[in-house]
């Protein structure tokens, strides 16, 4: 065990759940230590727009009271998290960072809070998010700006900022996100901290607030996630989400498979591609990471993945032309000033489509999986950047049309991954100067554990694991 520190909101939730179990501490004053720690950083970063002192305090007596009477010990038994706030939680807001929600109350929690709630999470509070939960950068008008804990003058990505930056600085050891393009994998590259997009299935979504069904963009490559500090604590919040929702028709009602790491497994290093020039501490990171995992016994191959150009340009084609169908409208009436000026850099030289153009893109996606299937025959795992630039300076996205595009293009490998619903893990392994670098790790569909189980090898050679902001 590692919770050597005097102060429990430090501890891992692994930790915390082995010193609940010993009666070495309690719920209670395991959540009142994150409260205070809350009360104390948030002012400064603004992570949480809301803390739930009097429910987390409430659900920890809960917590301490099943244990006392022998009850089981649950996933996330007595653990202090944070859910989104772009998810529903009975009795708030999921105001999702737009004016026009601010007053949209939730009757009911979404499936990924109940889940938690069911594994015996204790929610201390709801962190901050992008507009509409569309970029890489964490503002909104409704909360304000979300500032990186390690360098106020860069993102601390979007659009699960708040969450990454909630669990960098001890607001917590597990926050909820989600991730449709990035929004989990990038803040946790922009933070030092670890994230999780799982296979579509795994973990169920659905708004019960919701007044129209998610877009065919979102079904095809929004999921929900965990993010932490180390990636023992991912997997404990993995179990606790990943339990059937019949709410998500693409839910799967299985127990996930736990893998073992496979000696003289393959994968594929990425350090660069076709027109695209990686910045020299990404690849750093890269050449750290691969010569980790071929010490551990991968067998590592440089090679590049196909079509990482398509998918990404496939990802924004098909979320730009949903977005048409409402968000568009919603941004440029709602939106803050960056939102809506990144949002037209977004939809920029992208001509409206009819019905044929659209489908015969979403073949073209379909015959983009079957060659990205085809490669993870050949190897176990794909390991690439984050972003082919580290994070990125605040509003990045809301300059010039070239420094758009120039983001836009750095980030092909969270997009073409996402658009193809593949699961992917943000690890750190560092820093460069103030700020935090990491690599991805990606994976064929439901093969999530052989992520994890990879990047607990890049996770104890880099060292920095559990590693504070403050």
């Amino acid at each position: 065990m590692n919770h050597i520190s005097s102060d429990p909101w430090r501890w891992s939730a692994t930790d915390a759940t082995v010193a609940l179990l010993r009666r070495e501490i309690s719920s209670r004053e395991l959540t009142k230590s994150v409260l205070a720690r809350i009360h104390t950083v948030n002012p400064r970063v603004n992570a949480l727009t809301e803390i739930l002192d009097e429910e987390a305090l409430a659900a920890s007596d809960d917590a301490d009271h099943v244990l006392a009477a022998g009850g089981p010990l649950r996933y996330l038994h007595g653990i202090p998290v944070t859910t989104k706030i772009n998810v529903d939680q009975a009795g708030l807001a999921t105001t999702n960072g737009s004016l026009a929600l601010r007053d949209l109350m939730a009757k009911e929690d979404a499936p990924v809070v109940a889940n938690l709630r069911r594994a015996g999470a204790v929610i201390v509070g709801r962190t901050n998010t992008a507009t509409y939960s569309v970029r890489w950068f964490t503002d909104n008008a409704v909360h304000g700006r979300t500032l990186n804990p390690w360098n106020e003058n860069i993102t601390p990505g979007g659009s699960s900022g708040g969450a990454a930056v909630a669990v960098a600085t001890g607001m917590g050891a597990i926050a909820h996100g989600n991730d449709m393009g990035g929004s989990i994998r990038y803040p946790a590259y922009c933070c030092g901290v670890t994230g999780l997009r799982p296979s579509i299935g795994w973990i169920p979504a659905h708004n019960p607030s919701a007044t129209a069904e998610r877009s065919i963009a979102s079904q095809l490559m929004s999921v929900q996630g965990p993010l932490a500090r180390t990636v023992a604590d991912l997997r404990l919040a993995l179990h606790a989400m990943a339990q059937f929702d019949a709410r998500d028709p693409n839910c799967i009602p299985l127990q996930r498979p736990i893998l073992p790491r496979i000696t003289g497994a393959r994968i594929a290093v990425c350090r660069s591609h076709a027109g695209i020039n990686a910045h020299p501490a990404v690849v750093q990171a890269i050449d750290q990471a691969a010569g980790w995992l071929q010490e551990a016994g991968y067998v590592v191959e440089e090679m590049q993945p196909p079509g990482l150009r398509e998918g990404a340009a496939l990802w924004r084609f098909l979320g730009v032309e949903d977005g048409r169908r409402g968000l568009s409208a919603a941004i440029t009436a709602h939106g803050d000033r960056p939102m809506r000026i990144s949002q037209g850099h977004m939809e920029h030289g992208i001509v409206e489509s009819g019905r044929d153009v659209y489908l015969d893109a979403l073949a073209e996606r379909f015959e983009l999986a079957r060659r990205w299937a085809v490669f993870f025959e050949k190897f176990t795992l794909l390991l690439m950047p984050v972003s082919w630039q580290p994070p990125a300076p605040q509003d990045e996205d809301a300059g010039s049309q070239e420094q758009f595009d120039t983001l836009l293009d750095a980030q092909s490998p969270l997009l073409a991954t996402a658009c193809l619903a593949l699961p992917g893990i943000s690890v750190p392994t560092g820093m460069y100067g103030t700020r935090p670098m990491g690599v991805q790790l990606v994976a064929a569909r439901f093969h999530d554990e052989l992520l994890l189980n990879a990047a607990q090898v890049i996770e104890e050679a880099a060292g920095v694991a559990g590693h504070i902001a403050t």
